[in-house]
This record gives C-alpha cells, sequence and structure tokens, in this order.
C-alpha cells in the first residue's frame, strides 16, 4: 500500500506549543463525557482482573486448590485476552467502536457470573476465558476510541481514562475482597464475583448513547455525520474542520462495496506494520512494543494480583490487616493516576515516564531490602517499610508508566494502522503481563521473594534508559508532526 501523499501532506493541526500566547481552549465536556461512557467498561475489566487478589486465598481453601492451579487461575486470563486483543482491531473496524465495547460488556457479565457459579478448577478457567474476551475488547477498543475522540487541547488528559477507570476497578475490587471477606469461605467469594454480574447491562446502555469515532465514520464514508460528531468534541469548528481533511487523508476509507476479502483491509494493515514496515514505522512500532512490554515487566501484576502474599511474607497474619492494607494499595493508585491526567498535557509524557519508571525502580530495590529485614526480623518497622515500599511503587507506576503506554502508543500510531497498532501493543502487554502473574509463586520459591523484587527493578531501570533513548515527546503534535518526527 503506497502512502507517499502522507509524506508529502502540509501539518493541519499545529501544536499547541506553536500557538505562542494563545489562551488555553476550555475543556470540552461532550468529549470529556464520551470518554467517561467508553472508559467505564474497563471499571469491570480492572474489577475482573484485580478481584483474584484477594478471592484466591478463599477459593484456595474452599476447592482445595494448590500454588500452581492459582498461578494458572490469577494469570491465565492475559493469555485468554490474546485472542480478543489481536481480534479487536478487526471487530473495532467491522462492528464500530461502540458495538466492539456493548459486546465487551455482555462477556464481562456472562464471566462474572461462571465465576460466582464455578465449583471446580476447570470450570473457574471456562469463566475466566470467557471474561478474557470483554477484558481484551475493552482495553484496546477504549484506548483507541478516546485518542480518537479527543481534541488535541485534551488529549492526554482522555487517554488517560483508559488507566483511570481500571485502576478504579481494581479499588473496588480490593473493597470488595475487604468488605466479605467476613462471610463464610464458601460464599464470600461467589458474592464478590456476583456483585459485578449487573453493571455491565446498565454500562452497555450507556455505550449506546455515545456517538461513534469519527474515524470509523470517515472509513464508512459518512462524512457529515463524522463532521457533527467533531464539531462538538473539538474546541473550534475550525478545528473540526481541520481534524476531519487530517482523517481523510490519513484514514482507508473503508466501504462495503469495495471491501476487501478479509473485511475491510486488514491483511495490508498487518503487512504494512510487520512484513515490510517503512523506517518510521519501525521506530514507532519499537516505542509501541517496548513501552508496553515495560510496564509489565517492571512487575505491576506481582503487586496487583500478589500483594496478599507480599504483606504476609513481611509479617502480617490475619486477612482483615492483609486485605486491609491492600485497600490502601487501591487508593494511592487511583490519586496517583488523576495525577497523571491532570499534568500529563501540561508537563509532557516524556517527563513523567522518566519520572515514573526510576520511581518503580527505585521502590522495587526498596521492597526487596525491606522484605530481606522482614525475614531477618519480625519487628513492625519491617512490616511498616514493606507497605510504605508498595505504596511508593504504586504512586511511581500510577504517575507514568502505568497510565501513559496506551496513551503514547494511541498517539504515535498512524491513523489507518492504529486500531490493528493497538492490538499488536496490547497483546505484548498481556503476554508480558501473564509471563509475571503466571510465574511469580514459583520465582519467589526459586529466587526468594526479595530476588524476585529486585530483578523487577533492574527491568524498570532498563525502561527508564530506553524511554531516554528512543521515546520523544508527543504532547500536542499533529498526526504529520509524529510522521516527521519519527522518520529522523
Amino acid at each position: 500500500m503506497a502512502h507517499a501523499d502522507d509524506a508529502a501532506a502540509v501539518p493541519l493541526l499545529a501544536s499547541p506549543a506553536k500557538a505562542a500566547g494563545d489562551k488555553p481552549p476550555r475543556r470540552n465536556m461532550y468529549a470529556f463525557s464520551c470518554a467517561t461512557l467508553a472508559s467505564m467498561t474497563t471499571i469491570l475489566m480492572g474489577y475482573n482482573l484485580a478481584l483474584m487478589s484477594g478471592a484466591q486465598l478463599f477459593i484456595r481453601e474452599d476447592l482445595d486448590l494448590s500454588d500452581a492451579q492459582i498461578e494458572v487461575l490469577a494469570g491465565s486470563i492475559n493469555v485468554f485476552m490474546l485472542a480478543s486483543i489481536l481480534a479487536a482491531g478487526w471487530a473495532a473496524d467491522a462492528l464500530g467502536r461502540r458495538g466492539t465495547l456493548v459486546l465487551a460488556n455482555v462477556s464481562l457479565m456472562a464471566g462474572a457470573l461462571a465465576m460466582a457459579l464455578g465449583g471446580s478448577f476447570p470450570a473457574l478457567m471456562l469463566a475466566r476465558c470467557v471474561t478474557s474476551v470483554g477484558s481484551g475488547f475493552s482495553i484496546v477498543v477504549t484506548s483507541v476510541y478516546n485518542a480518537e475522540i479527543s481534541p488535541a487541547s485534551m488529549r492526554g488528559f482522555l487517554s488517560s481514562f483508559l488507566d483511570m477507570f481500571i485502576s478504579f476497578g481494581l479499588l473496588l475490587s480490593y473493597v470488595s475482597n475487604y468488605a466479605f471477606a467476613g462471610l463464610p469461605v464458601h460464599l464470600g467469594w461467589r458474592v464478590m464475583y456476583a456483585a459485578g454480574v449487573l453493571p455491565p447491562v446498565l454500562l452497555a446502555a450507556g455505550v449506546l448513547a455515545m456517538p461513534e469515532s469519527p474515524r470509523w465514520l470517515v472509513m464508512r464514508g459518512r462524512h457529515a455525520e463524522a463532521r457533527a460528531v467533531l464539531v462538538r468534541t473539538s474546541d473550534t469548528p475550525a478545528e473540526a474542520d481541520l481534524r476531519l481533511e487530517e482523517i481523510k487523508q490519513q484514514a482507508v476509507v473503508v466501504r462495503e462495496p469495495q471491501a476487501s476479502d478479509d473485511g475491510g483491509g486488514g491483511s495490508s494493515v498487518w503487512k504494512e506494520l510487520l512484513v515490510r514496515p517503512s523506517a518510521s514505522v519501525r521506530r514507532i512500532l519499537i516505542c509501541v512494543v517496548g513501552v508496553h512490554f515495560f510496564q509489565q515487566a517492571s512487575g505491576i501484576d506481582a503487586i496487583v494480583l500478589y500483594s496478599p502474599l507480599v504483606f504476609r511474607k513481611a509479617g502480617m497474619s490475619s486477612n482483615k490487616a492483609v486485605l486491609g492494607a491492600t485497600v490502601g494499595v487501591g487508593v494511592v493508585k487511583m490519586c496517583f493516576v488523576l495525577v497523571a491526567a491532570l499534568f500529563s498535557d501540561r508537563l509532557g509524557r516524556r517527563p513523567l515516564l522518566l519520572a515514573s519508571t526510576a520511581g518503580v525502580a527505585a521502590s522495587m530495590a526498596s521492597l526487596g531490602a525491606a522484605l530481606i529485614s522482614a525475614g531477618a526480623s519480625s519487628l513492625p518497622a519491617s512490616v511498616a517499610a514493606t507497605v510504605a515500599s508498595v505504596l511508593a511503587f504504586m504512586a511511581a507506576f500510577s504517575v507514568g508508566l502505568g497510565p501513559l503506554a496506551g496513551t503514547y502508543s494511541a498517539e504515535v500510531m498512524p491513523l489507518r494502522l492504529r486500531a490493528q497498532g493497538a492490538s499488536l501493543g496490547m497483546a505484548v502487554n498481556r503476554l508480558t503481563c501473564a509471563l509475571v502473574s503466571m510465574t511469580f509463586i514459583s520465582l519467589a520459591d526459586a529466587i526468594t521473594m526479595p530476588g524476585c523484587f529486585f530483578l523487577y527493578a533492574g527491568v524498570a531501570a532498563a525502561a527508564c534508559a530506553f524511554v531516554y533513548a528512543r521515546m520523544p515527546e508527543t504532547r500536542g503534535r499533529s498526526l504529520e508532526d509524529m510522521d516527521e518526527l519519527f522518520a529522523k
């Protein structure tokens, strides 16, 4: 597929940095509302992913599962998600962003119900597989939709909604773990999952109230509808016209009579991404794959899923104390994701990513040292140092590496490649996540738990070097600016 016109195109949307002296535009509340509705599905994804953190304590006792089965049950959803993540780009282009999110909610509802009713390890694995469909669709399509609906002035803020709402779901799961911990063992964890059955029905109805993505409308040749959406989601009518022209220039317009044999040119997109990428696309892919790999390889799921085991290793004994500490972890994550949302458009992506990766490396090393100290003595100070290190890690991760990996990936990927590119980046993300979550207990047995966290600290230090060397700033840049930036 030739894209000579892209290279020759003149930038249509100027960077805010180029408009020196201009007053910053007011927040576009319609774009804010659309991004909020789209992102709410990821609350359920975060809830279902993190609920296993506390539920595993009771599932293990109720169903008499081994450590290996718990590892597989906790991490397998990330492997199952690979299929839906890779299919999400095709589904989003074929069904539309709204239709794919409705389908995601149906899957999340069915998965939560199956988990609540499961009575054996195979039944729970099947339930995780069903849940993975909705999780994979929601995480990819939400990031794409938010990037496509957002005006340049709010792109970082609205794109960070993905991690913000996942974090809120994570917090709700920790609160659910704590709230239902006092119920009988055979009932408590089932109630935790049953609480996630009704919300997807309401969210699916909410999704139908939001407009379709302007890019998808242009792909279908529905330019008037796309402009109507852009007028409401842009800061000025002039910006809406410029955004529409930019989308027309770069998007592959897919019309039903001209659709290719794979339903919309998907094979040519994958060829451009993986088989014959240009120099600029190759550099973009390195950034996208790298940031998603390092986000998970730095050990976030070791904390999200296994923090109760970490706190027990430090000397906490009661389930109530352990689960209460995890609620604190969820609160810190939620607060610092909000910090990232507020400052990513002001400070830029690169400074926050550099600060975040450095902070993750330092806090992981501190956690390893605290656990060594706790192993040598059971002093309350060692327990406090462990909790403080976990909270510091979550704060550092949530201020940059957590919310901005998806934002950065969506910004740098050309429009014609965005849906499939987002799927590829998220596939790497989930595969790395599965590796961490399905090996943590075994790895801790092999190299000790402190050794695991020193390993993650080394990975985070490498991530900091990667951001410094390979990832330029993207704040406020137009799509043509990105092409020029990565062509150098």
